[in-house]
């Protein structure tokens, strides 16, 4: 059977769309740099114009395509897959090019360890390399669900062939249903990855801030490690904000405080927005965005910025370091999940 090619009118490049690839997944897996966050339809960022040919829509109603969009011929391209040959315009840039190309394997659940009464580890063994960079995400294909999910990394690239993700149990999510509820050690998945561009950058002189919340914890915590593991933190600091509704729902001190320079280098700052009137909560109080100008000692221009979690956080962070402080933008870095 012959496979979908896929021209791009915007720069001439074209690729060949693989058995159960999306658009978006067979641009990625040749190495073309097409815009995208999340991978799976609620952030907007991979939307393009069909020219010419026939495609499917996996999700029609994907939040990230506005009625606007929709009336305009707009199309996600990580929910659309070619049925023959086609041409689009999609919009790419060098940054989205990928530093390892994704590629899809099996994995065995080998363990999990629960982080607190809703967040639980889950660490898988594959057939093949676990390469990808601190911050990146999979996507994991689970037994009985029809479209793959999109969960963050919480370790590391390494040769032990291991995958750790720490997610959140979502009520009525199908998803989390199978992986807290269904899914035994031993048990295989199907693993596409790597994915995301709010990856660690090695590069950047300035001091780092990870700001997490919820199950934003995992790629924050593979930041934090990736830094660490990287000789980064020898002349410079890492300041961790973990944000959290209650004094129950506060994480992620314990891992850090296993790496090097934790107390001195690495700065853990919990913040609670419900502490409660017991009086047992003694840290920060309110939003965690809030706590972050308050805390940190320098302009905040000066740090290059991490931060994974829902999307009011998101919303309210950029919103401070880009309006309020003009952080420039090359220096904050993240995925959009919905």
């Amino acid at each position: 059977m012959i496979k979908p090619t896929i021209r791009n009118e915007k720069d001439g490049a074209t690729c060949t769309q693989e058995d159960g690839d999306t658009i978006l997944r067979a641009a990625l897996r040749a190495g073309l740099g097409y815009s995208y966050e999340c991978n799976s339809g609620g952030c907007g960022a991979c939307k393009f114009e069909l020219m010419e040919g026939e495609i499917e829509t996996l999700w029609t109603d994907a939040p990230g395509l506005t009625e606007r969009d929709r009336k305009r011929g707009r199309h996600l391209a990580c929910q659309c897959r070619a049925l023959g040959p086609v041409s689009i315009k999609a919009p790419t840039a060098a940054e989205y090019q990928p530093k390892i190309l994704p590629k899809r394997q099996r994995a065995r659940l080998i363990g999990t360890r629960d982080i607190t009464h809703d967040i639980r580890e889950f660490r898988f063994r594959s057939d093949d390399d676990a390469e990808f960079l601190p911050g990146q995400f999979a996507m994991l294909d689970l037994p009985g669900i029809a479209t793959s999910r999109a969960y963050s990394l919480s370790n590391i690239g390494n040769e032990k062939r291991e995958w750790h993700f720490q997610i959140r149990r979502v009520l009525h999510g199908q998803g989390t249903h199978t992986l807290f509820e269904k899914l035994a050690e031993g048990d295989e998945i199907g693993l596409d990855g790597p994915y995301g561009v709010a990856y660690l950058r090695t590069d950047s002189p300035r001091d780092l801030v990870c700001v997490a919340g919820g199950s934003g914890l995992a790629p924050m915590i593979s930041i934090a490690r990736g830094a660490a593991e990287a000789g980064l933190l020898a002349d410079r600091k890492l300041y961790f904000f973990y944000g959290a509704r209650t004094p129950r729902d506060v994480c992620g001190e314990e891992m850090l405080r296993v790496l090097a320079g934790y107390g001195d280098r690495i700065v853990y700052v919990p913040v609670v927005s419900l502490p409660g009137d017991n009086g047992d909560w003694h840290g920060e109080t309110g939003f965690v965005h809030d706590a972050l100008a308050r805390s940190l000692p320098a302009e905040l221009a000066g740090y290059e910025f991490y931060f994974a979690g829902p999307p009011p956080m998101i919303q309210a962070l950029q919103e401070l370091l880009m309006v309020g402080h003009k952080v420039p933008f090359e220096q904050i870095h993240f995925d959009r999940f919905f």
